[in-house]
């Protein structure tokens, strides 16, 4: 029997991960997020050309400091390592030479461009993370004062800690297994930035934040994938095609695709974030309509076919006989009755009248939560019956899911109330 239920155990986690990656790339497609990527990669090349312009002004105050400083020939060999800043000036991507007096444009261009960042992100977060409530109007206009340099904090502690391993690396007498310990704990540190700034974008800039844990998971999936893509696009895309093509503006292209391919990314994971609390919701939706559901595929039925998930999740057995409602109850959940039959019955007139029954398939229960009443009748089990229960949060969560299941509940409900006023009249 242990076997057994492992290997169930086994295949409710395989359908999770399969509908929560199918409910998320569903909501990718429809939430059109490749054109948010394209807006934020836009607003991006806008920031990055006054944050290279103002490097730029960094590497010169250093190359002058490095004359006479050791610490600085440490700060600007490390610059350079880091940012591979000799080849971004061989493909005239930065300037040789800049002349001072572009700083206060590059500055305002820099805190536009930022504003216009952090506008695209919003926008895009507004859409997979759907809330009605409006962020702050003073937070949206210092967001961008606080994202710079909280940016040039991360790449100064960067580039400080490449000095010192740099530094540390040249001293023979550590070895090469300390050397080794020593750029492993810079990597982690590197990816160790990243996770913690993409976690912390999905952890605030949602409205409604979503839970830690599941936060910090697909954080880290996230910076994994950025990591992938960022090795596998210098091997699989080659810059002097581009230059080829474009001409002086092939770096440019060049890293303008890099850009879209990883905010594509970056958005498919908060997608993926959203889809891990929706996806009871979504596979709900798909058991209670059916074929009916808007836009059902077969792919759909293949993804959501098995109920097994939600039925150890949510599913209870009752016996015939056996009471799931009782008249006058204060309890909110709802059912939707998976198999067997059950019986509607009313007490009129000091007597239990039978109202009807219920079949496979049918909701029931909600009203009690809809109109914030007690129960307003008796359910009784007239075979051995299987049912999800769900908690009220789960039925409204529902209904703001799905327009159409929320029609259905609203036409159920309302057939419902007139069968039990003509039974009263009656």
């Amino acid at each position: 029997m242990s076997v057994i239920r492992l290997q169930e155990t086994q295949k409710n986690s395989l359908d999770w991960l399969l509908q929560t990656a199918y409910t998320a790339w569903r909501l990718f497609v429809k939430n059109e997020l490749v054109n948010h990527a394209a807006a934020t990669t836009f607003y991006f090349l806008l920031s990055a050309a006054p944050l290279v312009l103002l490097l730029t002004y960094g590497t010169q105050y250093l190359a002058q400091l490095a004359e006479t400083s050791v610490l600085a020939s440490m700060l600007l060999a490390a610059l350079y390592n880091q940012f591979q800043l000799d080849q971004l000036a061989t493909l005239g991507l930065i300037p040789q030479k800049t002349a001072i007096a572009a700083g206060g444009v590059g500055l305002l261009t820099l805190l536009l461009s930022s504003r216009g960042l952090v506008n695209a992100l919003q926008s895009a977060f507004r859409v997979i993370f759907p809330e009605e409530a409006k962020r702050n109007f003073v937070f949206k206009w210092v967001l961008p004062l606080i994202i710079i340099p909280v940016a040039f904090a991360l790449v100064g502690v960067t580039v400080a800690t490449q000095a010192v391993i740099n530094f540390f690396a040249g001293v023979e007498l550590l070895g090469a297994g300390r050397i080794i310990l020593l750029k492993t704990l810079n990597l982690l540190l590197g990816v160790g930035l990243v996770w913690g700034l993409l976690y912390l974008v999905l952890r605030r800039m949602p409205l409604r934040h979503p839970p830690k844990l599941p936060t910090f998971v697909v954080s880290g999936l996230a910076t994994l994938t950025l990591g992938l893509l960022y090795l596998g696009f210098g091997y699989f895309f080659h810059i002097e095609k581009y230059q080829a093509v474009y001409g002086a503006l092939g770096g440019v292209v060049f890293i303008l695709i890099g850009a879209y391919l990883a905010c594509m990314a970056f958005y498919f994971w908060a997608q993926f974030l959203y889809a891990l609390t929706k996806v009871d919701v979504a596979a709900l939706e798909k058991l209670f309509l059916g074929g009916e559901g808007q836009g059902a595929s077969k792919l759909d039925n293949l993804v959501f076919g098995r109920a097994n998930r939600l039925l150890a999740k949510y599913g209870q057995t009752f016996a015939a006989g056996e009471t799931l409602i009782r008249e006058g109850d204060t309890s909110q959940e709802a059912f939707f009755l998976y198999a067997g039959k059950v019986g509607l019955f009313k007490e009129i007139g000091g007597q239990e009248k039978r109202l009807g029954e219920l079949g496979e398939g049918e909701l029931f229960g909600e009203m009690a939560y809809l109109l914030g009443e007690h129960r307003t009748a008796t359910v009784r089990a007239e075979s051995e019956v299987t049912a999800l229960v769900l908690p009220p949060e789960m039925l409204e969560e529902l209904m703001r899911y799905s327009a159409p299941l929320a029609r259905r509940i609203i036409d159920s409900l309302a057939g419902r109330l007139m069968r039990m006023n003509q039974a009263a009249k009656g």
